[in-house]
């Protein structure tokens, strides 16, 4: 039996976007095992009936002693569970990984970049990390049996400009996919609101366009719309660009918005909402929220970046505008606000691409697919 590992320097990211690959691997005659720090959804994940080695890696840390142990205890794990393949999600753990798979000889790697991050933005310490990281990127990521995918066209074609990957061990995989037979369109009779709900979930980030949701919120009711604006999630305290939790408490006291905090049963949100809304300026891949938003039947409004591109077609779903533009993102909410017959021509859109576009079995083939590929891709260890 060929054993996988799963790697992340998160057990939530494991958790919520990981799940649906490990049981269909498992369903194929896998050995999966998850490799995290140790957190709150370690439990759920042996749970659901899964191995979880406990990585010894802090997502903020930059202290190089730490790091190195990092890096010494992954290869550790490598050479004591002689993985056939690993598989590496974000930035870090496809830098330290490759690096630990080098060090004890696992032959075959998979690197997925689920979007660029805060290395690659433009600030002044991210491009100061750049500097350290590209080279040592660009030695491990072109290792002999190993393949790197990306969520988006741009994100891969900024890899091969940088020369970080060769075009022959790079691919594009349009995100983890969304379960269309868990997000479905409400029913009538399930809806706690009688005015129409205007959702926002995701990661309290400043680049996830939240101050700008809560500012068109603002303008909205000011101007008289009758709506409830409601943002589900909590801060990150890992990322550099969270929202404080005195900020938060702001908004609440402030009455525009209602801050719901952590929600796990995003199904159930969904179906509450009349309209889903992510402004955000981050360069991420396609976002998991507007995924499962689209599979819910939902209108769509978001900003014009590529990885949103691919989820909201501007004028058939959803719109679309320019990042950090509160007056157009207040705009684009009135209309749908506005016109009850628009917002269920533009859901059901939504519905029809997640189902044809994006869902997870879909998705989750051409992973399988990779799998299949790394087994017979040659070459030598570089």
């Amino acid at each position: 039996m060929p054993k996988v590992l799963l790697v992340a320097h998160w057990d939530w990211v494991h958790y919520n976007f990981r799940l649906p690959l490990a049981r269909t691997l498992r369903e194929k005659g896998y050995d999966v095992i998850f490799v995290c720090p140790s957190g709150d959804y370690v439990a759920k994940l042996r749970g659901a009936g899964f191995h979880v080695l406990n990585w010894h890696v802090r997502r903020r840390s930059l202290n190089p002693f730490r790091e190195g142990w990092a890096i010494i205890h992954l290869a550790y794990l490598y050479w004591k569970e002689g993985p056939d393949i690993v598989n590496h999600f974000t930035i870090k753990p496809n830098l330290y990984g490759s690096i630990a798979a080098l060090i004890s000889g696992v032959p075959k790697v998979l690197n997925a970049f689920t979007g660029l991050g805060f290395v690659f933005s433009g600030a002044l310490r991210a491009r100061l990390i750049r500097a350290g990281v590209l080279p040592l990127l660009r030695r491990v990521l072109h290792r002999g049996r190993s393949l790197t995918i990306f969520q988006t066209a741009t994100d891969r074609a900024l890899f091969l400009d940088l020369g970080l990957v060769a075009p022959e061990r790079s691919s594009v995989i349009a995100g983890s996919g969304v379960s269309t037979e868990l997000f479905m369109p409400h029913t009538f009779g399930n809806r706690l609101s009688k005015e129409p709900v205007v959702l926002l979930a995701a990661r309290l980030l400043l680049d996830k366009g939240v101050h700008e949701f809560v500012k068109a919120a603002e303008t909205l009711q000011l101007s008289g719309i009758k709506a409830q604006f409601w943002i589900a999630g909590e801060p990150d305290r890992g990322n550099p660009a969270s929202v404080s939790d005195e900020m938060v408490e702001i908004w609440r006291r402030q009455g525009f918005v209602q801050c719901l905090g952590h929600r796990d049963n995003m199904p159930d949100l969904l179906r509450q909402a009349d309209i889903a809304v992510l402004p955000t300026s981050y360069q991420e891949g396609v976002p998991r929220f507007l995924l499962e938003a689209a599979a819910t039947g939902l209108p769509l409004v978001a900003t014009d970046i590529e990885g949103c591109r691919m989820v909201v077609r501007d004028g058939i779903n959803g719109f679309l505008v320019s990042p950090q533009d509160v007056k157009a993102l207040a705009q684009a909410i009135a209309k749908l606000l506005l016109d009850p017959a628009l917002r269920a021509r533009m859901g059901h859109a939504s519905r029809e691409i997640a189902v044809t576009e994006f869902d997870e079995r879909h998705i989750i083939g051409q992973y399988l697919e990779l799998y299949r590929g790394l087994s017979i891709v040659s070459g030598g260890e570089g």
